[in-house]
């Protein structure tokens, strides 16, 4: 069996976690919160954002009670990059759980990249989620 190492980041949040997963579901939040995603538009069922490195396009996993905001990111017709997602009740706040999976051909210093721009992007959550109040 061939897999991809991967890495999980996590972070808490003090807010419930409906209020977060709500945040989270609406993909047009996204460009407030991640710095990969800059601008984003509705395009049917996905969405096409704007990246650093261009367009892509996203698909998010239907609404749901589970807390998943799942999304698939295809970045070319070859490349189509699945992102597990998750917000998990943790008392009164929640959790938010990230997976970042090592691409084939991605060399170490890449990899650490993205784990740090999630960092980064969850730390960014966390400020915006908790100074709305």
């Amino acid at each position: 069996m061939i897999m991809n190492p991967a890495q999980t980041v996590s972070i808490s949040i003090e807010k419930p976690a409906a209020s977060v997963y709500a945040y989270l579901s609406e993909p047009t939040n996204f460009p407030r919160w991640s710095l990969f995603i800059t601008a984003m538009e509705r395009d049917g069922d996905e969405l096409i954002a704007t990246t650093p490195d261009g367009t892509v396009r996203i698909r998010f996993a239907p609404p749901n009670d589970f807390g998943v905001v799942d999304h698939w990111v295809r970045i070319n017709s070859e490349l189509e990059v699945y992102v597990p997602l998750r917000v998990v009740r943790n008392d009164e706040g929640s959790e938010v759980i990230f997976t970042v999976f090592r691409l084939p051909g991605m060399s170490d210093v890449q990899f650490e990249r993205d784990v740090a721009m999630v960092r980064t992007d969850l730390n960014r959550l966390k400020a915006a989620l908790e100074a709305a109040g």
